[in-house]
């Protein structure tokens, strides 16, 4: 009998290996199908939904008609052919459509009560967005060089700021975007999700979806880290450094009239970059445990600065109100 005993448990340890062997399989499947996401919003009352999808209605619809009104103005004035308004267009094609991502599926969940959004659909989301806020800081980057170029370089500007500069400036601000996506896309939705499925976001963003993950984020957030590390900090120091020559150069001026001229055409490009990297840095540094506040910063970079952007362009620069008297005046006779 003792002889017997070791024979029955050599064969009821293959049996319980393999029923755990099948139990992790089960588990590892369970943990990487995900059909769907829920987007859970903003913790309020169900009452002020209405409130809601009213403010974000009229955001969007500013955003819509400011920035597709600048790009109109842009492309139909001959005098505003110009690299400073060629990266301008470019900036409200960007501010369109990454609010656009964002704005609509938000608007639809606020009367949905799935708020559900598809795997691929959350995949596109993130995908296109960090696409073109990237891009957005590239190009901010190279409108400060443009400025740079402007006011410390007048006589060679139209010789340094060619039509090919402006174009491989802009070309490379959208593969730099590209590139940083199609990285963070694939590091976020390579991770095995085996938490719930709602996202406490009103869109999907990185860190929100990494908080439904199980896997090992030490490397991922390294890399992500790193990340933005490459892509914030050149953008900063150029805008830095362009912006230090360009405030030397305004304080040789002895003109009191040539220096306010020369810090207007600068104001509106400041304005803009302080809205966005504010914004940006406030979500980033903001800890996991205070999401709503995040939320907040998300909303002001993702709608609120596409909408300010052209309302900043136009009350600051005097060639687009003078293109807008003109348009009004020409109604005013036809009408």
């Amino acid at each position: 009998m003792l002889g017997s005993k070791p024979r029955v448990y050599l064969y009821i340890l293959p049996c319980a290996s393999q029923q755990v062997s099948t139990m992790g399989d089960r588990g590892t499947s369970n943990r990487s199908e995900m059909t769907d996401f829920i987007l859970a919003g903003f913790r309020v009352r169900p009452e002020l939904h209405i409130l809601l999808f009213l403010l974000f209605l009229f955001v969007y619809a500013m955003i819509l008609i400011g920035n597709v009104g600048m790009m109109a103005i842009i492309m139909t004035d001959p005098r505003l052919n110009t690299p400073m308004y060629f990266f301008l267009g470019n900036l409200s094609f960007i501010d369109l459509f990454y609010s656009s991502v964002i704005a609509p599926k938000a608007m639809i969940n606020f009367w949905s009560e799935s708020k559900s959004i598809s795997f691929a659909g959350c995949v596109a989301q993130l995908f296109l967005f960090a696409l073109f806020i990237v891009t957005e800081g590239f190009l901010l980057a190279a409108m400060a060089y443009d400025r740079f170029i402007a006011i410390c370089n007048p006589l060679l500007y139209s010789v340094q700021m060619s039509t090919r500069l402006c174009t491989q400036l802009v070309a490379g601000s959208y593969f730099c975007g590209c590139i940083s996506s199609v990285i963070q896309t694939s590091m976020t939705f390579t991770l095995s999700f085996c938490a719930s499925r709602a996202v406490d976001h009103f869109y999907c963003d990185t860190r929100p979806l990494q908080r439904l993950s199980c896997s090992d984020l030490f490397i991922h957030r390294m890399i992500s880290f790193s990340l933005s590390c490459i892509i914030i900090l050149p953008t900063i120091i150029v805008i830095i450094v362009s912006y230090m020559y360009i405030v030397s150069t305004v304080l040789k001026i002895r003109c009191t009239e040539g220096r306010k001229k020369a810090f207007s055409t600068c104001s509106s490009h400041l304005g803009v970059v302080s809205v966005l990297y504010g914004a940006v840095f406030f979500m980033y540094l903001t800890p996991d445990r205070f999401p709503e506040l995040s939320k907040v910063a998300s909303l002001c970079y993702s709608l609120v600065t596409p909408m300010l952007n052209p309302l900043i362009y136009s009350l600051r620069n005097k060639d687009v109100q003078e293109v807008l008297k003109k348009l009004l005046e020409k109604k005013n006779t036809i009408l």
